[in-house]
Order: structure tokens, then C-alpha cells, then sequence
């Protein structure tokens, strides 16, 4: 049996998108999920922040709860749903943009696009546009296994072999699962592929169960293939977006811990790109910051929240 949306749908015209908030008070924190992550992925982070002001949570065009969108999935259509989401759900503005990893360059063009409503932007570990929108043989590379397997999944969604994979791994038959993904991939999946969804064992049970319906149905491989595909449009979108830079809006960026010292650099220049940005690197975790160390995207939001209101 599905399992109910904790939040609405809202009509953006032609589409349902799936919108959980929760918390009193403004800014509004705008949380915008991670390439193949869902609202399901701010659990642990949402949660804290409803405490300190309204939080907003949402599943993109394709993703958890939301209906199947238009093509393609482009960073600027994303950006756009959203401004008609927020909207379209009379969430009141301004808005406080909290990206992680792909999320982030839909998050650099909404801070473009729609300025005037923007109070502050936070990166977690975001994916740098530069490094995307002239791919080069190693990331192009990727791009395509990414489109491949993606195709691979809406098949095996239709034909209902998605679902058995899911009902074996809960039924702890995992290798039997893993065998019938090494079928639909053709031995294309490897570890570094699974690390675009959420680490499920970090999430709480009852933020994992919805997970399983999620990723058995078309539209997410649809969707999730479409945003990768078009991951060089969406870069030069982001970079377009950010020539002129940031000016004082208050900006943070989030680097995991292991970051490299081209990752370091790359998150010091975007810091730079406002008069009041600020770099920072967490204490112990991984790409998935929100899952590994929420405490630390609660603390700089708290940190922003009390800084937009005091001026």
C-alpha cells in the first residue's frame, strides 16, 4: 500500500507537486534535495529548523510524491516549478535557499531568477558548475553510464522487476537483489553509481519505507536520467546565473570533510562571490552532509536566520 504524503500536493499547472513545511516564523528555508535525492533526504535536517523558523521540503518533477514533469529537466524548468510551487502554496517569502550537491545549481539559479525574493543562500557541498558544463572524458563518461543505467531502470520499473529487487532487499535476500541489478545494469552499477540516493541506512525508518515505492516507479529513473543528461544545459544556466555574482547577500558553503584541495579552492571562490560569504568545512562527513552532520546545516541556518532578521 502507498504510503501517504506527509505533506500536500499543489496544482503548478498540469503537474502535482508533493510540498511538506513545517515551523513559524520567516525567512522561509527553501530546501532543495540533492540529483537523485528526494524531501525524504532532509529528514534529519528539517525537523531542527522547524524550531527556529518555516522550513519547506519538496520533491522535484518525478521524484517522491510529485507527478511526472515535462522534459527536459533542466536546472532553469526546476527553478521555475519551484517559484510557481512557493507561490502557487502562498508560502510567504523571502526565502532562504538551502541546496545540497545538485540541488545547489538549481539553487544558484533561482537566486538569479528570482532575486527580489532571495534572502540568503546556503550550499552543502555543492556540485560546481564549472566542472560540468564542458564535461570532460571522465565526467562525460559518467554522464553517459548515469543515462544508461537510468534507461536500464525505467525497463525494469515498467516491467516490474524494480519491485522484486525492492522486496528482496527487505526480505534481506540481498544478493538475490543484487543479482537481478547486475541483469537490469548489465554489470554497469557500481558503488560510486549508488552514491547518487541517499544513503538509506542513515535516514530514520520511517523516512526509509517510502524510499521502496520511489524507486519502482518510471517517472524517478525518467526524471533522475533526464537531470543528468541535461547536467551541461543546467551547468551553463548556473554559471550565466552567477557572472555577476552574489553582492551581499549572505552566503555559507559546506564542504565535507574529505574534500580535496581543488574542492577547497573551488568552495573559497564561491564564497567570495558575496561581500558576506563564508566557507565552511565539516567536522566529519562525507557528500551527504545532511545525513552525516545535520547539526552542522541546522547550526548555519540558525546562524543565517538570526542574521536576515537582524537586518
Amino acid at each position: 500500500m502507498p504510503i501517504p504524503a506527509p505533506g500536500r500536493l499543489v496544482d503548478i499547472g498540469g503537474l502535482r507537486l508533493h510540498l511538506s513545511c513545517a515551523g513559524d516564523g520567516g525567512p522561509t528555508v527553501v530546501l532543495e534535495a540533492a540529483l537523485g535525492a528526494s524531501s525524504v533526504s532532509w529528514s534529519l535536517v528539517q525537523p531542527g529548523l522547524a524550531r527556529l523558523t518555516r522550513v519547506c521540503s519538496y520533491d522535484r518533477a518525478g521524484f517522491g510524491w510529485s507527478d511526472r514533469g515535462p522534459m527536459p529537466r533542466t536546472a532553469r524548468r526546476i527553478a521555475s516549478e519551484l517559484h510557481t510551487l512557493l507561490v502557487r502554496a502562498a508560502v510567504p517569502g523571502p526565502y532562504l535557499l538551502v541546496g545540497h550537491s545538485f540541488g545547489g545549481i538549481v539553487t544558484r539559479v533561482f537566486a538569479r531568477d528570482y532575486r527580489d525574493t532571495v534572502a540568503g543562500v546556503v550550499f552543502v557541498d555543492p556540485a560546481h558548475p564549472e566542472d560540468w558544463v564542458t564535461p570532460a572524458p571522465k565526467e562525460r563518461t559518467r554522464i553517459d553510464r548515469g543515462s544508461r543505467l537510468c534507461r536500464h531502470g525505467a525497463v525494469a520499473a515498467r516491467l516490474g522487476l524494480a519491485r522484486a529487487v525492492v522486496a528482496l532487499g527487505s526480505a534481506g535476500v540481498v544478493s538475490a537483489a543484487r543479482g537481478i541489478v547486475r541483469i537490469i545494469s548489465r554489470g554497469e552499477l557500481s558503488k560510486e553509481d549508488e552514491g547518487i540516493l541517499a544513503p538509506v541506512w542513515k535516514l530514520p525508518p520511517e523516512a526509509r519505507r517510502p524510499l521502496a515505492g520511489f524507486w519502482t516507479h518510471p517517472k524517478f529513473f525518467e526524471a533522475l536520467g533526464s537531470q543528468i543528461e541535461s547536467i551541461c544545459v543546467s551547468s551553463g544556466e548556473a554559471l550565466d546565473a552567477e557572472s555577476s555574482g552574489y553582492g551581499h547577500l549572505p552566503l555559507v558553503t559546506i564542504s565535507s570533510t574529505d574534500a580535496t584541495a581543488y574542492r577547497l579552492q573551488q568552495q573559497e571562490a564561491l564564497a567570495r562571490l558575496s561581500t558576506r560569504g563564508r566557507h565552511v568545512v565539516a567536522s566529519r562527513s562525507g557528500h551527504w552532509v545532511p545525513l552525516d552532520q545535520p547539526e552542522l546545516v541546522i547550526d548555519v541556518v540558525r546562524e543565517m536566520v538570526e542574521e536576515i532578521r537582524s537586518s
